[in-house]
């Protein structure tokens, strides 16, 4: 029988948020495009398994905290409870609108959707192996890989997704833990541990090193350690899990902290993020002569080309920051290239956030000094917000870091309720090359969150309108 072929002008491996938005973008640019992934519909981790479902869990947690807050300031309601089995139909149906949204938008651009696996067999052809059992050959002018990245595991203690759970499998929420052990403090255990705790879990953490968010900025970290003192009650810092074994429908686990002290503690389940790893074996790039640093990703140049010509990688694959935005402006920037377009990769700051009250963008207090940078840096304290006040935000903080000659905003970070909602303005600040004047003089919405950036950017200058600096 004859080996099925098909052809095509860009194939794209990976229906993520960057693999979706390369697609999107090469199809408006009039480029025949193959965008090929096992889900039904394009969303990829992110919007299947990832960001999406955890935020609409997180929304839920908001909504609880918000009513207990709203209890103690004067609300009678009853005793709260929570119905895990109309919470999972919830979060499925958000997953489902904004996945068939993709797909028909997937249609409407005429993109040649494939439902299955790819791995290359040389520098121009893909062996496809279809869900439905169909295998053929796909032969490109150019690939895109965007196949993301996936949880690792801790050293011989493989997920069985019953006791020893990732983000993934945890999200399914097939059941709600008495007690949880979340191993690391990063952002994914975070927001994990505030979901769970909003379900009724007694919630601890193992973390490897002295604090939470291992890098972040001490000042924000310092205020999720205040508003979080609930969630964050029992932690265990410099503290490795060296095993685990099944104790009837438990985990005994063994733990160890930095000066080699052992404790074993049982738990009804252990969550375990301790970061990412690529998604790079099992495609057989190495037949398409792609590179692999030795951290594990891709190098890519400023258009997201590999070192073998007319392959390019986007999103997690290609290293940090493992975020879904900048995977989506990468795809952007490869398919534009691929178009002919004149384009480049060079964001000057690419927003993070922990949506549990934590957001921050462009340079940190440390990567400055570390880059020999002469800064300033002016900090708000939400306490002297109007707005931050009627929300019972009161530990929140605002950080500008600016140059210390010229007053060029090079990083902001925001710590409190709904930090997330102001990065967005210091990230087009620092894009737009502003100095702290341009959002000193910037009239600013009161009473709201906001303000607080403009009263920061007037403390570079001397005294903000609400605070007076400690001389």
């Amino acid at each position: 029988m004859a080996e099925k072929k098909q052809k095509t002008q860009l194939a794209i491996i990976g229906a993520g948020p960057g693999g979706y938005a390369a697609a999107f973008r090469a199809a408006d640019l009039g480029i025949e495009v193959s965008l090929i992934d096992p889900k039904e519909h394009p969303g990829g981790v992110c919007l299947y398994h990832g960001c999406i479902p955890t935020k609409a869990l997180l929304h839920f947690a908001d909504i609880r905290e918000d009513v207990e807050q709203a209890q103690r300031w004067g609300l009678e309601t009853g005793e709260l409870k929570v119905d895990v089995g109309k919470l999972r139909t919830w979060k499925e149906e958000v997953v489902g609108k904004l996945t068939r949204g993709l797909g028909q938008l997937t249609k409407s651009r005429k993109i040649n959707y494939i439902r299955g696996k790819a791995v290359f067999s040389d520098t121009r052809r893909l062996e496809i192996a279809q869900n439905d059992g169909e295998n053929f050959t796909l032969d490109f002018e150019y690939a895109i890989v965007a196949t993301g990245a996936s949880a690792r595991e801790l050293p011989g203690l493989e997920f069985d997704h019953e006791l020893i759970l990732n983000a993934r499998s945890a999200l399914e929420l097939k059941e709600v833990p008495a007690k949880l052990l979340i191993v690391g403090a990063g952002y994914i255990g975070l927001e994990m541990g505030v979901i769970y705790q909003a379900m009724g879990s007694e919630v601890s953490f193992a973390e490897a090193t002295s604090g939470i968010m291992p890098g972040s900025d001490a000042a924000l970290t310092d205020v999720i350690r205040k508003e979080r003192r609930q969630l964050l009650k029992d932690v265990r810092f410099n503290t490795k899990v060296v095993g685990a074994k099944k104790k009837k429908s438990k985990l005994a686990i063994d733990l160890e902290n930095k000066n080699g002290k052992k404790e074993t503690a049982t738990f009804d389940k252990m969550l375990v993020a301790i970061g990412m790893q690529p998604n790079t074996k099992g495609i057989g790039l190495d037949r398409a002569g792609v590179q692999i640093n030795e951290q594990g990703f891709i190098d890519v140049n400023e258009y997201r080309q590999t070192n073998s010509k007319g392959i390019y990688a986007i999103g997690d694959i290609t290293g940090e920051p493992l975020l879904a935005h900048k995977a989506s402006h990468e795809g952007r920037v490869a398919a534009e290239h691929i178009a002919g377009k004149k384009t480049a990769y060079e964001p000057k700051a690419i927003p993070s956030i922990v949506f549990i009250g934590m957001a921050w963008t462009g340079l940190t207090e440390e990567m400055a000094k570390k880059e020999g940078r002469d800064i300033r840096i002016a900090s708000f304290p939400w306490s002297a917000s109007g707005r931050a006040t009627t929300m019972g935000a009161k530990h929140g903080v605002t950080r500008l870091i600016v140059d210390a000659e010229t007053y060029r905003i090079l990083g902001a970070g925001f710590a409190g309720k709904n930090a997330e909602s102001l990065v967005a303005e210091a990230t087009l600040a620092i894009e737009m090359g502003a100095v702290a004047k341009d959002l000193e003089l910037t009239i600013h919405p009161h009473p709201t969150l906001s303000e607080t950036i403009m009263e920061a950017a007037e403390m570079v200058y001397g005294q903000a309108t609400h605070a007076l600096k400690k001389k």
